[in-house]
């Protein structure tokens, strides 16, 4: 079975598993887990923030970040498209009590000048408090898309002329980060918090990171624990991403490569329209019938390849470690024959 459904289908290696079933544990709730305050301390200081926490998975660390900058009755702004509004199961409203307005932009990607615009009049007693700025990178929707940084430092400033905290969904950031090279520092700089997901193309099988100062993690450890996200033990799973954020970074370039050779098999097929532009190991292609998405999804999976749907006529690869060179030769020349 060849499964490009996602990067979150990946499994730990044997060298991770090792890591994972020699680590030391504690308590975290304690703060005792020295397995998580090692993984929590690494990649605080890799992206030179003050602190970091553990959490069982992205969706945890966007939800945290947004209760803690965010009080209810207020409002967040990001894309429309964007996971924390699309993907998170209302959690913005459910959790926080909060409204969102969502914005249109360039594959999930959003400009200063856009975010201003909707920034309300905080003197103004009809409309919320606008609160937070997220944004998101890379944009799954976008098909992967990369930020512009120039852009990224325009919405900081944006933000800071406006007294807004910035939120980064980095749920693939370290997909964008070896594709632009930039200090993980300098870029982390742009953000108030960070949501860094382990469990996709890093290849950990459980968990996400928070970033952010001091204050801003004492107060969202009180929010994990609220939202029954307090574990003990959990350095075993803590110990999966350590490694991977150790090791496996620089493996997303060959993903990468991965998804380029897709993009050239896709365009090369008669019943393909388009493919969003491959930036790092998303491939969306918008089929010329968008009633034939379903059956190229089951021709693929009646060669042992899984893939999904994307929306109306279009259909969605992600390339991941599990997915060999060889494999996805296999997977374009089966693409060429449908």
């Amino acid at each position: 079975m060849i499964d490009l459904r996602s990067d979150t289908v990946t499994k730990p290696s044997v060298a991770m598993l090792e890591n994972m079933f020699s680590a030391p544990v504690g308590d975290d709730v304690f703060g005792e887990d020295p397995t998580i305050n090692e993984l929590q301390e690494y990649s605080a200081q890799l992206f030179g923030k003050e602190a970091a926490l553990f959490c069982a998975s992205g969706t945890q660390t966007n939800q945290i970040a947004i209760n803690v900058h965010v009080q209810p009755g207020a409002e967040v702004i990001c894309h429309k498209e964007s996971h924390v509004f699309k993907y998170e199961g209302g959690g913005i409203a459910r959790n926080s009590g909060a409204s969102i307005r969502t914005l249109e932009g360039d594959r999930g990607r959003l400009k200063a000048a856009a975010i201003e615009e909707w920034i309300n009049n905080p003197e103004d007693v009809h409309f919320p408090l606008t609160q937070l700025v997220s944004i998101e990178d890379t944009s799954n929707r976008g098909g992967g898309a990369i930020y512009d940084f120039n852009d990224i430092k325009e919405i900081k400033e944006m933000c800071n002329r406006h007294n807004l905290p910035l939120h980064l969904d980095g749920a693939r950031l370290m997909n964008a980060l070896v594709e632009n090279g930039i200090d993980y520092k300098e870029y982390a700089a742009q953000f108030d918090s960070i949501s860094i997901c382990l469990s996709k193309g890093l290849g950990a099988p459980v968990g996400s990171l928070l970033l952010g100062n001091s204050d801003f993690i004492k107060k969202a450890r009180r929010v994990r624990k609220v939202f029954g996200g307090g574990m003990r033990q959990a350095g075993i799973i803590a110990a999966g991403g350590l490694y991977a954020l150790k090791y496996n970074v620089e493996k997303l370039k060959e993903d990468h490569l991965k998804a380029l050779q897709l993009e050239i098999a896709l365009l090369e097929c008669d019943w393909v329209d388009s493919v969003m532009p491959v930036e790092t190991n998303i491939v969306v292609a918008i089929l010329k019938d968008p009633t034939k998405r379903d059956l190229i999804i089951s021709k693929l999976a009646e060669k042992d390849i899984k893939i999904m749907a994307f929306g109306p006529g279009m259909i969605r690869m992600v390339t991941h470690l599990d997915v060999s060179l060889n494999q996805i030769d296999e997977v374009c020349d089966s693409l060429k024959k449908i």
